[in-house]
């Protein structure tokens, strides 16, 4: 199964309304460009500032839509795509969540995955950042199906994928959630095709990790993995598509700079199944030694 996907790192501003047009003219360029599951990044609505998440925050509601939900709703059903909506400040339950909307080419929200792991960094100096002093923590993986059908012959795991619509099966991750290589690896051994991680990294924890970490899921679980980013003068900025072909070498298949630009880039999860065979890691793991014992009992 071959399809494109685009990446829309875009430039985001102080204005709410603003961004969303913006957002909304990016998606339906990479649309028709023939991108069949569209990227945005995390916090695209607002600078990722607590100055800004209240004030831009809505609730995801299919029942009240809110302007986000219909931008989004209305672009994924006109053009027939997948949208991953990168993330939003989503009001819920009296709190704040960081959350990516999913939606599939029916203008339907598939799934919703709030942020799991929150960034609370700091250093010595001024450097500090504490995401938890407006969100609260999402606490469940989630996994989205677009379509595609599961089918067991001779103990074997066979995805035999429908309509052109179908992009196959999606991990979805926030930015900070790629440190943490349990939730690559649950998505994994649940039979992910690719993992997206919206991303917002800063300059300081950016710049010497974002790509470093990315190759490092890559290379752990022979996966497609795609991450994209705002553009924000201290956002440190890059769109990336990781191959997992090659054996696992974590080869950069496609990328972006420091400009605005919607990257696309064309996949194919015939490769995943083939080279899962080469190297069956999933197979090899031995889940009931990853555990310490004590000896003296």
């Amino acid at each position: 199964m071959q399809f494109k996907i685009a990446l829309c790192q875009l430039m985001v501003t102080c204005d709410k309304a603003t961004n969303l047009v913006h957002a909304r003219n990016m998606l339906k360029e990479a649309a028709d460009m023939g991108a069949q599951l569209l990227v945005l990044p995390e916090m695209w609505v607002c600078p990722y500032s607590h100055e800004y998440f209240a004030k831009c925050a809505e609730h995801i509601d299919s029942e009240e839509p809110s302007p986000i939900y219909n931008m989004l709703s209305k672009v994924s059903c006109s053009h027939q795509v997948t949208i991953v909506g990168g993330s939003i400040p989503e009001r819920r339950n009296g709190q704040l969540y960081d959350t990516c909307c999913v939606f599939g080419p029916d203008g339907k929200l598939k799934a919703k995955h709030s942020k799991l792991h929150l960034f609370d960094y700091h250093e010595s100096g001024d450097s500090l950042f504490m995401q938890s002093d407006s969100f609260s923590a999402g606490d469940m993986p989630t996994l989205v199906d677009t379509g595609c059908k599961i089918m067991t012959e001779q103990n074997k795991l066979i995805r035999m994928y429908g309509m052109s619509a179908d992009v196959g099966c999606i991990g979805i991750g926030i930015c900070h959630d790629i440190r943490f290589p349990e939730l690559a690896m649950l998505y994994r051994a649940k039979g992910a095709d690719l993992i997206i991680y919206p991303g917002a990294f800063n300059m300081s924890t950016g710049k010497m990790l974002w790509e470093l970490e990315t190759k490092a899921r890559q290379v752990l679980l022979l996966q497609w993995l795609l991450i994209t980013s705002c553009l924000l003068r201290y956002v440190h900025h890059a769109a990336i598509l990781l191959d997992h072909t090659q054996y696992g070498s974590g080869k950069v298949i496609a990328s972006a700079e420091h400009e605005e630009k919607i990257v696309i880039a064309e996949i194919d999860y015939a490769e995943n199944l083939l080279h899962r065979e080469y190297f069956p890691i999933q197979r090899q793991r031995k889940e009931e030694i990853y555990q310490f014992r004590d000896l003296h009992n």
